[in-house]
């Protein structure tokens, strides 16, 4: 693999069901919590169930796998769900696609209030600095939302379809993508805009809004769901589809590693 300063690799599974997954986030105590857009709830996992119903939009009745708001979105504070986006106000099978345009919503989880109406395609609601983050998919924008208002105001605009969303410092990390040409994207101001969309990261500094860099990809990679910032990580590896390298690699606790010793494979 060379040299790297960090490798990722699988240790663990778990089977759901396609509950149609969007963004997931690590809470107190290593609890994964997956939003479950097809049940139109906030889940977690343990031994026993495909899934723990943990939390649902208080306009959702009940659940049932016909994603009926597009929940998407997660954002975490202080290691506990705080606010997450939908496509819809709307308790009917797949109701959220009737007004995707402009209809959506940003909710805070603790309260179950619905902070931000009007929204086109929100996704990556993020909390930095104070403030209240989240992306506009359908416009290709970063936008701030004020609490106290219910309103949101574009930051940047960047020429992509936008998903995955972090920070550092003063910096935004941006996912673009090119959205598909479905019945899905369509109607929306990107698709509906005569301009080239772009797959990449774009990096905004949210101090003046104006981009200081990108990575655009090309050819076959043209959507980016999710983003992460890997703080004092240089030089990472993924390792996915290499049984050899699975097959031989161990993950220890500290307190073992202690007792580690040189091993001469066999011959």
């Amino acid at each position: 693999m060379g040299h790297v300063d960090a490798c990722y690799m699988p240790r663990d599974s778990h089977t759901t069901g396609d509950i149609l997954v969007h963004e997931m986030a690590y809470g107190e105590n290593d609890e994964l919590w997956v939003v479950n857009t097809r049940f139109s709830c906030l889940c977690t996992l343990d031994n026993i169930n495909s899934f723990l119903p943990r939390w649902k939009p208080s306009f959702i009745t009940g659940y049932s796998p016909n994603d009926r708001c597009h929940l998407n979105g997660l954002g975490m504070v202080d290691g506990k769900p705080k606010y997450v986006t939908a496509l819809g106000e709307t308790n009917t099978p797949t109701g959220w696609r009737d007004n995707k345009k402009d209809g959506e919503i940003l909710i805070d989880i603790p309260s179950g209030e619905v902070i931000a109406h009007n929204l086109s395609m929100p996704h990556s609601p993020r909390w930095h600095n104070g403030q209240l983050w989240v992306l506009e998919s359908g416009k290709g924008t970063l936008s701030v939302v004020d609490l106290k208002t219910d309103k949101h105001e574009a930051v940047a605009t960047v020429p992509g379809f936008t998903r995955g969303l972090d920070f550092w410092g003063p910096l935004a990390f941006i996912g673009l993508s090119q959205a598909r040409e479905t019945a899905v994207f369509s109607g929306i101001p990107i698709t509906e805009q005569n301009i080239a969309r772009n797959s990449g990261i774009w990096i905004i500094n949210i101090e003046i809004g104006q981009l200081v860099a990108f990575v655009r990809l090309e050819d076959a990679l043209q959507e980016i769901f999710a983003v992460q910032i890997l703080q004092g990580i240089v030089c990472p590896d993924l390792v996915i589809d290499e049984p050899e390298i699975i097959h031989s690699s161990y993950e220890l606790p500290n307190h073992a590693m202690k007792y580690a010793e040189t091993v001469n494979p066999a011959v």
